[in-house]
């Protein structure tokens, strides 16, 4: 073979791409006996095999040729009207594009509304696959002070100058499982239509609740100021790669043209299944399960975390969702911690990378539905140890009172805000260039 002489010039962009510091992470979770609280992953306990597996043969069966062939780059008509008919608000089918996964629909908006140095506004923390997404636009992102009931309304009118969007995941927030409440829910819908600042609303978790649905979605509230972003991951599988985007009409032609030049359509003969499962209100009997494994993890996951904690260890307690957010005690860091703790057979994500800017490096991310209630009992056990062995010395009990926990979320240093491997462990990075589910 000859020697080449070719040399690939990589675009500007391409130096704002970077590898998901998570998924190294998850490389090291399947070595055997690592119990992982790392990955935003659901668990596969809930996806329903046997339901896709009559839906596969009913399709290729009764529409195969369809199923097979190239498809609209809008979606499938049936499965635009499902998504369109479940969500709360009046939503014309014609609005909805069928994504390939949600993470396509924050990459087709990206395109079309991020310019170099356009100022984008963002929750502290966020979800850094968003910030992924966007990046390679080469954006300012504008980190917005958050607190355990989401945006800082204030805040973002004094930095909301000349943003192009706000991007939220108001329901059981990745990283942090925080959910906005319905009073700052009003006041932002308000704030933002009278400065006419769009918001992406991320909605990948919503269904998930435990004890009573989240409020009203802000899309809901002023549907041609908000683009909503949701997942067939979370409820069904996440293998199949579907989520979908809802619209205002006005902006709808410039997602569709994205998506065409992105991937023409996303697979048909999977959305043909999707919307085979889907019709016959299958979903109203599946996801309360998931909701019912998912709280009776997250509740043995606090009990752990009260059971073997030192005192000075806080969390929250999300109504919802997948993960929680904690804070190591003072003179701690998470990355620091991390390689000791899977030197224990336990691993988590540093919260570190979910921030734009001023990250609080105490901070780490736990997800509590893809371990047993004996994985979540001896990996707590297991991290509670690590953080005693390695905390600064101080005199320490684990707290009974549980006060520090139930006060209210872990602060960034001038924001509130809620809330894998030893030496191969990739070294933290800016926040802004890690993805992660």
């Amino acid at each position: 073979m000859e020697k080449s002489n070719m040399h690939w010039t990589l675009a500007a962009r391409a130096e704002k791409m970077n590898p998901s510091v998570i998924r190294e992470i998850l490389k090291v979770t399947e070595k055997p006996g690592i119990i992982s609280f790392a990955g935003g992953l659901p668990s596969p306990k809930t996806f329903p095999v046997s339901a896709f597996a009559e839906a596969c043969a009913k399709v290729l069966r009764e529409d195969g040729p369809a199923a097979l062939q190239y498809a609209a780059s809008e979606g499938y008509g049936p499965l635009r009207e499902m998504v369109a008919a479940m969500l709360p608000w009046n939503v014309d089918p014609a609005q909805v594009q069928i994504t390939t996964g949600s993470q396509q629909g924050l990459d087709l908006l990206a395109k079309i509304l991020i310019d170099k140095d356009s100022p984008i506004l963002v929750e502290t923390p966020t979800y850094l696959g968003a910030l992924q997404a966007f990046m390679p636009m080469e954006p300012q992102v504008v980190s917005v002070a958050s607190d355990d009931e989401g945006i800082d309304v204030d805040d973002l009118a004094r930095k909301a100058k000349g943003a192009r969007f706000l991007y939220v995941l108001p329901n059981f927030q990745n990283p942090t499982g925080r959910t906005m409440s319905e009073a700052r829910r009003a006041a932002l819908s308000a704030k933002a239509a009278e400065l006419g600042l769009p918001i992406v609303e991320d909605n990948p978790y919503g269904d998930l609740w435990f004890d009573a649905p989240p409020p009203l979605p802000l899309s809901a509230r002023n549907p041609d100021g908000c683009l909503y972003l949701g997942s067939f991951s979370k409820v069904l599988a996440p293998g199949l790669r579907l989520g979908f985007l809802v619209a205002p009409k006005a902006l709808y032609p410039k997602l569709l043209q994205a998506k065409q030049a992105a991937d023409l359509h996303s697979p048909g003969f999977n959305q043909r299944m999707i919307a085979e499962v889907m019709k016959d209100g299958f979903l109203d009997r599946h996801v309360p399960t998931i909701r019912a494994l998912y709280k009776s993890q997250r509740d043995a996951m606090l009990a752990a975390l009260k059971r073997e904690m030192p005192s000075d260890v806080s969390w929250n307690t999300p109504d919802g969702g997948m993960f929680l957010w904690a804070r190591l005690p003072a003179g701690m860091n998470a990355v620091a911690l991390l390689p000791k703790a899977v030197d224990k057979n336990v691993a988590f994500v540093p919260g570190a990378a979910f921030y734009a800017d001023n990250a609080d490096e105490r901070t780490l991310r736990l997800s509590f539905v893809t371990a047993s209630v004996e994985q979540i009992n001896t990996g707590i056990a297991a991290l509670a140890a690590a953080i005693r062995e390695n905390q600064p010395a101080q005199t320490d009990s684990v707290s009974s009172s549980h006060s520090l926990r139930s006060e209210g979320p872990p602060r960034a240093s001038n924001a509130p805000i809620q809330g894998e491997r030893g030496s191969e462990l990739p070294q933290a990075r800016e926040a802004t260039s890690v993805g992660v589910q």
